[in-house]
């Protein structure tokens, strides 16, 4: 388990089109045009090698609202693969932070909320116990921890559509900076997997 000098690890993990689109324009939630390539091969075994070595998922309310619905059914289902399974049980026994400015109360267990700016919550996180702290495909998180320089390691699964619009994950003005390419990794129907460090 490599460390940062200096506190834990963030790595954020997301899924983007070949024109750099997260979600559709019309309808941010509609995530069907995901579906094919997730499932692949080469997404599940990207996805174990990012949780295997955190300690603490960091999501945004909405994907928390929609992992945390989901995943745990997951566990025991009939004909699910292990990997999923894998991931379904660590995402459930981890420790959750959920940013959120309007839940009061965790509705999930091991969950705690952050009502704050993204980057100070990452900051006091960084200096707690602990592995890799993985953000979950939450765009929001991400471009925020993009935008103040946060991110240590940037997972992405880049599938073979464009989306035509709809909102980017790299915005205008972020600050300058070179990254290295530590794995990459392609399968079934044109899905890529990549793995980059952030060279500090």
């Amino acid at each position: 388990m490599t460390q940062q000098s200096g506190g834990r690890r963030v790595v954020t993990n997301i899924a983007l089109s070949l024109d750099g689109r997260y979600a559709k324009p019309e309808d941010p939630r509609d995530m069907s045009w995901v579906m094919p390539y997730a499932v692949t091969d080469v997404a599940r075994d990207h996805l174990t090698s990012l949780w295997e070595s955190a300690t603490t998922a960091l999501l945004g309310r909405v994907n928390a609202e929609g992992f945390l619905g989901f995943w745990p059914t997951v566990i025991g289902m009939e004909g699910a693969d292990p990997r999923d399974e894998g991931f379904a049980k660590w995402l459930v026994e981890s420790d959750k932070v959920v940013l959120s400015s309007t839940l009061r109360e965790a509705p999930w267990e091991r969950t705690t909320l952050a009502d704050g700016p993204t980057a100070q919550v990452v900051a006091e996180l960084k200096t707690t116990e602990g592995a890799d702290i993985l953000v979950l495909s939450s765009a929001s998180v991400i471009k925020a921890l993009l935008a103040a320089d946060q991110v240590d390691r940037l997972a992405l699964t880049v599938f073979p559509v464009t989306l035509g619009g709809g909102p980017r994950l790299f915005d205008d003005g972020l600050p300058a900076g070179q990254w290295t390419l530590v794995s990459q990794s392609a399968g079934e129907h044109g899905t890529l997997a990549l793995v980059y460090d952030r060279v500090r």
